[in-house]
Parts: C-alpha cells; structure tokens; sequence
C-alpha cells in the first residue's frame, strides 16, 4: 500500500511540475520605479520586468517601455538608463529532472525509514524477551544453543538476530579478556 501512495505522489509531483508553464529564454530587466522618475526623487526600491522577447529586444524599449510607457511619458530618456536587462537561456527540463529525482529518493528514504520503524518493534520484542544482565561468567550453552536455533530459520528476522547474538558474544569476550586477561583481540 505505501508503494502506491509512493507512486501516486511521485506521479502528482510529476505532472505539476512538467504543466508549469516557464520560458527557458527570457529577458530580466530591473528598473527603478516609475515614481522615482516621475517626482525626480531616488529611490531604492527596484522593480522586476521579465519579458519573453527575442535577444535582440532585451532591452529598455523591447520589454519595459511597453509595459509602463503610459506612466513615463516624455522621460523614457531618464528611466531607460537606469535599467539593466539580461537575457537568459536556461534548461528548465534539466532543473525539472533535478527535482524529481530529489523528490524521489526523499520518498524512498522515507519509505526505507517507515519499514525500519516497523521492523524495530519486532527485532526489540525477542532481545527483551532474552536480556539478561550482563555477568562475567560464561553461558556458552545457551548460546550454542540459540545457535542451533538460527541455522533451522531462515528468515531476515532471524538472521537480524542472530547477527546481534553473534554481536553480543564478541562483546563479551571482549570484555572477559579486557577485565580478566588483560589482553586485547585481533
């Protein structure tokens, strides 16, 4: 189930982005504000102007004027100037599949997340049920014995476990010859 919410997601995030509708060449010009020209006073608030024009017109008279000419009437001498246009060519299908690739794996570490948290309760239920506190003497019975056990099953479970059985017996050597030899393994 959480396989199709997955995939559901991951479809909607798809159509979306790929139904935006971008230009990959336009023409970004950041001007001054209309009144600044118009009152004769400075101001430092800029406005954005971005056309879809050819990069011959990237200019003041090919994506501002039309836009605000109404406004500065007979000062388009004094407002161009202080206009600066760029044209841009970008590959927004590149940027689109960057992101949908992020979103995805985002997803699947989330769902990789999701069935750890599910797997924990069962691999924590039978290392509670077999705990017992830690002595120095060794019950190397019951854990040939465990042993034994792990080889008849064969599930991932079991295997988990006995990969933490096998753990735990390490430690415990080691700590035998820590505290009791005095000498370290290899």
């Amino acid at each position: 189930m959480s396989f199709k919410l997955i995939s559901a997601v991951f479809i909607i995030t798809c159509f979306t982005l790929v139904s935006g509708s971008y230009e990959d060449k336009r023409c970004k010009c950041v001007c001054p504000s209309p009144a600044a020209v118009l009152n004769n006073t400075v101001g430092s608030d800029r406005k954005l102007y971005i056309g879809n024009v050819p990069p011959n017109k990237c200019n003041c008279d090919g994506v501002i004027l039309p836009r605000v000419g109404e406004l500065i009437k007979g000062r388009e001498q004094e407002f161009c100037p202080r206009c600066e246009c760029k044209y841009e060519n970008r590959n927004t299908t590149i940027i689109k599949v960057v992101v949908i690739i992020v979103i995805w794996v985002i997803m699947l570490l989330v769902a990789y997340m999701g069935f750890l948290i599910c797997l924990d309760p069962l691999i924590n239920k039978r290392a509670k049920a077999s705990y017992q506190e830690h002595t120095n003497e060794d019950d190397e019975s019951t854990i040939s014995g465990s042993s034994q056990q792990m080889g008849t099953r064969g599930n991932v479970l079991n295997r988990v476990t006995h990969q933490q059985d096998k753990w735990k017996r390490q430690v415990r050597e080691q700590r035998r010859n820590i505290y009791d030899r005095h000498t370290m393994l290899n």
